[in-house]
């Protein structure tokens, strides 16, 4: 198809066709059908491939039937492909909650969740993307609920009934707790629940090659 717009012509190539027959039927208007459109001055061509993935040497061709014609100047050839996507973009934004989750609650969550406030003993967070608690975790957090193993749970105070990322659980809490008062966060590492102080959280968010079977 073969439009005006205000900047010269615009060439809308079939793209579900075999390339043979688009240079056939492209060479066909050139010459036969769209003849008194294309007379005259110089005229600026844009074209567009829609889906199809031409190559350089397709590209050619096609510019080189479209130059035949002497007066038409291409002034672009493009494909209208989708945007690479970005790997992060599945993941919900940063969900901010201010409460307390008092035993025989369950808060949940699809993406990243920061509570602030405190986890009490017999309370549950559930969360398929990031857990930060800005108060004291004595409750459940599960962290990944949908699979995710590259999410962390981070709280002001440690001192959890369970942990679980994706489905790792935590060591019982006396093997892992460190008394320290520092913010401190969970992650995997090579299938390994591991805690570290909250300061480290960037060696982890930059070295992805740690977390295993992502």
């Amino acid at each position: 198809m073969i439009k005006g717009v205000k900047e010269g012509l615009l060439f809308l190539l079939d793209d579900q066709c075999e390339f043979e027959a688009l240079l056939a039927e492209l060479q066909y208007k050139l010459e036969k059908t769209h003849q008194q459109l294309l007379t005259g001055p110089l005229v600026h061509i844009h074209v567009k491939l829609g889906s199809r993935i031409a190559s350089d040497e397709q590209k050619e061709q096609l510019a080189s039937i479209i130059r035949s014609q002497g007066n038409l100047i291409i002034g672009s050839m493009e494909s209208d492909l989708p945007e690479p996507s970005d790997p992060t973009s599945n993941k919900s934004k940063l969900h901010v909650i201010t409460s307390i989750v008092r035993s025989g609650q369950t808060l949940e969550h699809d993406g990243d969740l920061l509570l602030i406030g405190d986890v009490n003993p017999g309370g549950t967070l559930l969360c398929t993307g990031d857990i930060y608690v800005l108060g004291a975790l004595r409750g459940m957090a599960h962290a990944g609920i949908a699979g995710r193993q590259d999410v962390v749970i981070a709280t002001s105070l440690m001192r959890p009934t369970q942990l679980r990322i994706a489905d790792i659980v935590s060591r019982p809490p006396e093997e892992w707790l460190t008394g320290d008062a520092a913010m401190e966060f969970a992650y995997l590492e090579e299938g390994q629940m591991q805690i570290d102080k909250l300061s480290q959280l960037f060696r982890i968010r930059h070295n992805p090659i740690m977390f295993k079977g992502v």
